[in-house]
């Protein structure tokens, strides 16, 4: 589930748009309208679309992005004693989250 993440860099797919001197690519899930209409000739009768199409800030190569993410599993690692990466399961307490602020998909004016 990082498509979030991902999205937004030169790697990930989205078309590129200019607006205002400022760099933008789009972002949709597969199950979106966009993607059905574009992939799937539309959204079918017996289908409903799900998630919302948005302009994410251009962020360039992705390369920064990873090592972000690498370094905060590296970090968590070491925070609970983990010396390898299957070890972290057992040395940590999942929580489901059920409520989460996400700027990205909410509608701020």
């Amino acid at each position: 589930m990082l498509g979030g993440m991902l999205a937004g860099h030169s790697e990930s797919g989205g078309e590129l748009i200019e607006r205002d001197g400022k760099k933008y690519k789009l972002f949709y899930g597969m199950s979106s309208e966009t993607a059905m209409k574009k992939y799937a000739g539309g959204v079918a009768e017996y289908r409903a679309s799900e998630g919302k199409t948005v302009e994410m800030p251009f962020k360039g190569d992705v390369e920064h992005t990873i090592r972000d993410i690498l370094g905060g599993i590296r970090s968590t690692c070491t925070y609970v004693g983990a010396a390898k990466l299957k070890e972290l399961s057992r040395r940590t307490t999942f929580i489901c989250v059920t409520q989460q602020v996400n700027p990205v998909f909410s509608d701020v004016s």
